[in-house]
């Protein structure tokens, strides 16, 4: 039932973003903490052209996170762009995560960053999930020509 709410969830962010014209979005966590994007997303791609999605994650916090990112859009999409990838994410350490995809129709996507308590990520299972802002998001469109 969990994964089910879960994906609700962030299905209704996306087709919210999506009819709202949000271009970019982040949760803000009180007291200033937060987990900071660095995304890397063409702008114009040629149909059936395979692009490439790089997001660099940093945090904010002093204790380490265990992180899923992934993509979510209303069009379906088969192959990287439905993998879903878990690190864990310290403040000395920056992580780079990578999505390869071909498009063949301007895409609307949103990227997906969740802090979760799974187990065997950090080292020694020491990693914090915060009362609030454990869910960030940003909104990204290619256009295909």
């Amino acid at each position: 039932m969990h994964g089910f709410s879960f994906t609700f969830k962030a299905a209704t962010l996306l087709l919210l973003g999506l009819q709202l014209g949000i271009n970019k979005a982040q949760n803000d966590i009180e007291g200033g903490k937060s987990i900071l994007f660095y995304l890397d997303v063409p702008r114009y791609a040629e149909e059936n052209e395979e692009i490439t999605v790089k997001l660099g994650l940093e945090t904010q916090y002093n204790e380490c996170s265990v992180v899923k990112a992934y993509l979510v859009t209303n069009v379906p999409m088969e192959g990287n762009f439905n993998f879903k990838q878990t690190r864990c994410l310290c403040n000395d350490n920056r992580i780079n995560l990578y999505w390869d995809f071909p498009v063949n129709q301007t895409l609307n996507f949103a990227v997906v960053v969740e802090i979760v308590k799974d187990k065997n990520i950090c080292p020694n299972d020491e990693a914090m999930v915060p009362i609030k802002g454990d869910l960030y998001y940003s909104y990204r469109s290619v256009y295909v020509y």
